[in-house]
């Protein structure tokens, strides 16, 4: 059985490879992206490539209004999300007093209420259906924190309770809910950031690689992780 899996931030980084992950093991893949169309449909091109099948949506997950009218159509086309992967956020870094309001709302509202926004209207089908598979994306410094981060961790460390709580209330309904924590990985995100001083902290003395998180998710949404619910799993080579 083919089953749908949206994807969130998705033109990208990790979410592009969770999205041709996917793809690869036979979900048709709902690609969303904000603004990104070139990259978003260069990922789609990829996956069809590769014989995968999968689309484009787009939306901004802040956007209640867009979100809900943008998961109904697919949902009026009888497609199924059977796999949400709440990957978009952004990241807006620098010493506390110097965070603006606007950078504050954008990396809270991006990672809560893009999750509320995004994951609500599509957990009622997943309990009719009486299966579901709910991976949040959060990050090393929602478990840890991290300097000059305080919007962000204050973010992914929302996300984590969201995802523990969430977890208890699906569990009975064969839905699973889980976050898995990245550290530092080859994406754009660390781009500005000095690497070579930050392998140094690193037990591995590597970064972390877009498929090496997409291969955790693969695994956390197959059915041979049907027993994992609630749990937040890091993958930073030993940072944590």
């Amino acid at each position: 059985m083919t089953r749908g899996a949206l994807i969130t931030g998705a033109s990208r980084g990790i979410g592009a490879a969770i999205a041709t992950t996917l793809a690869s093991q036979g979900h048709h893949v709902v690609i969303n992206y904000r603004a990104s169309e070139a990259a978003a449909a260069s990922v789609l091109h990829a996956i069809h490539e590769s014989g995968g099948s999968g689309e484009l949506l787009q939306f901004d997950v802040r956007d209640s209004e867009a979100v809900s009218a943008s998961l109904q159509s697919l949902l009026d086309r009888k497609l199924h999300i059977d796999v949400l992967v709440n990957n978009a956020g952004v990241s807006a870094d620098g010493a506390f007093p110097t965070i603006k309001p606007s950078q504050w709302d954008d990396v809270i509202r991006t990672t809560l209420d893009g999750f509320y926004n995004v994951t609500r209207p599509l957990v009622m089908p997943m309990v009719r259906r009486r299966f579901g598979r709910i991976i949040n994306i959060s990050s090393l410094s929602g478990l840890v924190g991290n300097r000059g981060q305080v919007n962000y961790s204050a973010a992914k460390a929302g996300l984590i309770g969201a995802t523990r709580s969430l977890a208890k209330e699906l569990a009975k309904r064969k839905i699973t809910v889980n976050a898995v924590a990245p550290g530092l990985v080859e994406t754009d995100m660390i781009s500005a950031l000095p690497v070579d001083k930050l392998l140094g902290h690193i037990p591995m003395q590597r970064l972390g690689t877009p498929q090496e998180v997409a291969d955790l998710v693969a695994f956390l949404v197959s059915d041979r992780a049907a027993y994992i619910t609630g749990q937040v799993i890091g993958i930073d080579g030993g940072l944590g």
